[in-house]
């Protein structure tokens, strides 16, 4: 079974030689028509009020949900020069994991500037995307003003979630597909574990690293209390994969039902919309002892 694109784009980590990095972003010269690369981003230049700046997205760019009347270049890993180029863009503006570095190194020799703005799964990587973008918008003042809402925000979400003692806090497999029987769940270093984390939840694959294929050994390990997957994600529905998989049967999570289903963009985008998420999954995770967004 193919992965799903909002997988691997939300997954990207990866960085590029070439491209100006957050700490040495320069405003571009003429924001006037910039194509936003990366779904993340583009939420960040519609709360900065300054969508009016982008002529085109890539296919990960989905919310707010006027900004598929945009032109889609493409896929955020397969981008090609002939694409981007076809909006006439004045500047580009991509988030880390974007390429190839190829594509990208024909358009920075086309005159057409570009920043790539570093991705990191936590609460200081939210406010960084957002003071980057800002920069290279040339609107400071205002990413500095959203950036301060966030920290807030942020800050409210982590001290309810942070209220959940220790030895009550719940396991969460965060799972990706199911492809022949085997299961590919999320470990460290992914979007879906800082958002377990920041929900208050555990994630029993925490010593793996990336989006991983479980053995059977691992799915019983990991005994999760719940486990979450992505609703529309474009790998069709596997609930009745995972609850026939006899590895999970006897976890907690398929005992008593478990299984949440979440909107993947609004879930991993670690973007405006995180504080919600957060309070989001903690709600379904704890009750009532932590509020709803």
């Amino acid at each position: 079974m193919r992965l799903p694109r909002l997988f691997l784009t939300l997954a990207a980590l990866g960085g590029l030689a070439g491209p100006a990095l957050a700490a040495q972003i320069t405003p571009f010269a003429d924001p006037s028509r910039v194509a936003v690369i990366g779904g993340s981003l583009l939420e960040i230049v519609y709360a900065l009020g300054e969508e009016g700046k982008v002529v085109a997205r890539d296919t990960t760019g989905i919310f707010p949900p006027e900004a598929m009347a945009l032109p889609d270049v493409g896929y955020m890993r397969a981008l090609s020069p002939e694409g981007v180029l076809s909006v006439n863009p004045s500047a580009l503006l991509v988030v880390d994991g974007s390429g190839p570095p190829e594509a990208l190194d024909v358009l920075s020799k086309g005159s057409i500037p570009y920043v790539t703005v570093p991705e990191d799964f936590s609460h200081q990587g939210i406010l960084t995307k957002v003071r980057a973008v800002g920069e290279a918008l040339g609107v400071t003042d205002k990413a500095e003003a959203l950036a301060t809402t966030l920290d807030t925000e942020l800050k409210a979400a982590e001290a309810a979630t942070s209220a959940i003692p220790d030895a009550e806090r719940k396991r969460v497999l965060f799972v990706i597909s199911v492809q022949e029987g085997k299961i590919r769940a999320a470990g460290s270093g992914t979007a879906a574990n800082g958002i377990i984390t920041l929900a208050g939840g555990i994630n029993p694959l925490a010593e793996m690293h990336g989006y991983q294929t479980l053995s059977d050994e691992a799915l019983i390990t990991a005994n999760p209390d719940y486990v979450v997957m992505m609703q529309n994600s474009g790998a069709g529905d596997f609930s009745a994969d995972l609850a026939a998989n006899p590895a999970l049967a006897a976890s907690p999570a398929l005992q008593q039902g478990r299984l949440l289903k979440v909107d993947g963009a609004f879930m991993l985008g670690f973007g405006p919309r995180t504080p919600k998420a957060i309070l989001t999954l903690a709600h379904e995770l704890y009750g009532d002892r932590v509020p709803q967004p």
